[in-house]
């Protein structure tokens, strides 16, 4: 039997792009086996399969860009570049009244990778695992440098894209055969090895995990391995990758609201654009009816 998995990379603020995939994937009722999120995918991965779209284009289109989260009135707040306490507890929280309870009991078949600083490696959590302060979700969106470290249960973590920004990987060992990879950067994307300053401020902030600056020293060549094994399964026809169409100038660490809900707008409608093969790709098995005609039964 095939077993589909869902695969989003992260990105900071221009996640904007995944949230509006998955809400076009939420549109058209379309499920998977599995699913698996690194930094800002492991938080939109959570609304989507909640089904809280809602939340997802709020914190996409909102949140993301708010000077409030991210720079100097973050650090004024918070003490780091990213204010990811305030965007969990006054955005997700209370903004969105997000609740992971159901996610929770019903064990949702996902996982979100964090870096652990005592193994100095990604390791996963399922939908089990996740807290209702979402102190997990935060710790899978905390960038190294920009965000503190997260002490979850046993662990001290920081975002798992450290080592696998793309977790394909993670879904091939989970034994899917077919997989629909979000990523949000475009194709021929280049991604430059790490910048020595930022490897410095690693040694000097993470003393107990020499593995961390050295993970980030060859960040870019596991991007390109990961990349590779992605192309590899288009290749052969079980891999279906989604990346922007179009180059729409936003940061990983700012955007403002428009061009965020570009971004968003632009998720949705590369999704539409690709909408037959999409569909072909992932078989009568996992499509229901879309949300507009499920709510037409109800009444």
């Amino acid at each position: 039997m095939e077993k589909y998995g869902l695969v989003l990379e992260g990105g900071g603020v221009r996640g904007s792009y995944t949230a509006g995939a998955l809400t076009w994937l939420y549109d058209h009722g379309i499920t998977f086996d599995y699913s698996v999120g690194i930094s800002s995918g492991a938080m939109y991965l959570t609304c989507f399969e909640l089904g809280r779209l809602d939340a997802a284009k709020k914190m996409a289109c909102e949140y993301a860009p708010d000077p409030e989260n991210v720079g100097f009135r973050a650090m004024l707040s918070e003490g780091n570049y990213v204010a990811s306490k305030r965007i969990i507890r006054h955005d997700l929280i209370e903004g969105c009244g997000l609740d992971v309870t159901p996610l929770v009991e019903r064990d949702a078949p996902m996982e979100i990778g964090a870096y652990d600083l005592k193994q100095g490696k990604t390791i996963y959590f399922r939908a089990r695992d996740i807290d209702p302060q979402l102190e997990l979700i935060r710790a899978a969106c905390s960038l190294p440098v920009a965000s503190s470290v997260v002490d979850f249960r046993e662990y001290r973590l920081l975002d798992g894209g450290i080592t696998k920004m793309i977790p394909i990987e993670r879904a091939l060992e989970q034994g899917c055969t077919r997989t629909l990879v979000i990523t949000t950067k475009a194709r021929d994307y280049v991604r430059k090895p790490a910048n020595w300053i930022v490897r410095i401020l690693m040694k000097m902030l993470y003393p107990e995990c020499p593995e961390i600056e050295k993970d980030y020293a060859v960040r870019h060549l596991n991007y390109y391995r990961q990349m590779d094994l992605i192309h590899q399964k288009e290749d052969e026809g079980s891999c279906i990758l989604i990346c922007p169409s179009v180059n729409i100038k936003v940061s990983r660490w700012k955007g403002d609201p428009e061009k965020c809900r570009k971004l968003f707008d632009l998720g949705y409608q590369d999704m539409e654009d690709r909408k037959e093969e999409i569909l072909s790709f992932m078989g009568s098995a996992h499509l229901n009816l879309p949300i507009q005609e499920k709510k037409k039964e109800a009444v």
